[in-house]
């Protein structure tokens, strides 16, 4: 047990308040990083000192860091659409930046932060069903859309404050995590809401890799412990295509699988159609041209060498899921 400060940044979203609850489950003090126009639903109950916030503001962010032993940087800008896509990017370019500056400027003594499997691409000639690792990072120009391009700078620019700087930080890569507490919804999330209340009719042939949100928080935790400075590491679950999961999803929800493969060649027609209602509405699409193009990889993911240096370890993705779909069913989501 430790009464030592902790700040993590994004505490009052979805992994981010899973790691706060570990934390204080271990005994530490927390601060949380929170912005005054975020819901606090997540934080509700919880023994912790709010720090008034953004992680794009310098000056929040070095106000909260001031004391605090270790930090857990998991706040982001996860969207998978805006209006202008290079929002996106300058939030989580920016906020990283802010974020790890306030961390050296306060001695902190080791930070962990969360950057995402999108980050990482499959070596040249790999079977598109073979799990990638961290071998292969994606560069600014490879990667796909703006969000997984942010994650790509802001990894990068950590990555070289660690070499150049010292800056003592850890990185994690979570997969895709479900589970409670999706209060937003995560992208994720949302298609989990929308397949167990029968408004995912049909599939492409795509595959993710799903881990429990509680388990990716402890693999934050182990990070912090065991993980050696500069590396990163993926903390996923398991590989599962998004027929298996839809597939779960409805006998979970007491409906019917939906079993239409689609082409993908004629819904990037119907995403650009999406895209420009979006624009005028200002709400994400259901479908974007981007998301197309990434579904063309299977997303599958190995989290051996967090499990070989960090002793992470996930439970069946079946477990994950039927957690999140109990929280959302508990909390009105699925009418």
């Amino acid at each position: 047990m430790s009464a030592d400060r902790v700040l993590v940044t994004g505490a009052s979203g979805f992994v981010g308040s899973a790691v706060a609850r570990r934390l204080l489950a271990r005994g530490y003090r927390v601060a949380a990083l929170v912005r005054p126009t975020s819901p606090r639903t997540n934080l509700d109950g919880l023994d912790l000192e709010i720090a008034w916030g953004d992680m794009t503001d310098r000056a929040s962010v070095a106000a909260a860091a001031k004391g605090a032993r270790y930090l857990f940087h998991v706040a982001a800008d996860y969207r998978l659409w805006a209006r202008d896509p290079e929002d996106i990017v300058r939030a989580n370019r920016q906020g990283t930046e802010a974020v790890m500056r306030a961390a050296l400027a306060a001695g902190v003594e080791r930070v962990v932060y969360t950057s995402s499997v999108a980050t990482l691409g499959a070596p040249p000639g790999q079977d598109r069903l073979a799990p990638a690792d961290e071998s292969a990072p994606l560069t600014e120009q490879t990667a796909i859309g703006a969000y997984k391009r942010s994650k790509v700078i802001a990894e990068r620019l950590v990555e070289r404050m660690v070499a150049d700087e010292g800056l003592p930080a850890v990185i994690v890569n979570p997969s895709t995590p479900i589970g409670p507490r999706d209060v937003k919804p995560t992208p994720t999330g949302r298609i989990i809401v929308e397949a167990a209340t029968g408004k995912v009719p049909a599939f492409v042939d795509t595959g993710l890799n799903l881990a429990h949100v509680d388990d990716v928080a402890e693999g934050h935790l182990l990070a912090l412990d065991k993980g050696r400075i500069g590396e990163r590491y993926i903390l996923g679950g398991q590989d599962v295509t998004l027929r298996q999961m839809l597939a779960d999803i409805a006998a979970l929800a007491g409906r019917k699988a939906p079993t239409i493969n689609l082409p993908r060649g004629p819904l990037y027609p119907l995403a650009s159609l999406f895209e420009a209602v979006a624009q005028i509405t200002g709400k994400e699409p259901m479908l974007t041209r981007d998301a197309l193009t990434m579904s063309k990889r299977m997303m599958f993911f190995t989290s051996g060498k967090a499990e070989r240096e960090l002793g992470y370890r996930a439970r069946p993705y079946r477990e994950a899921l039927a957690d999140a779909m109990g929280w959302f069913g508990e909390h009105g989501y699925l009418k």
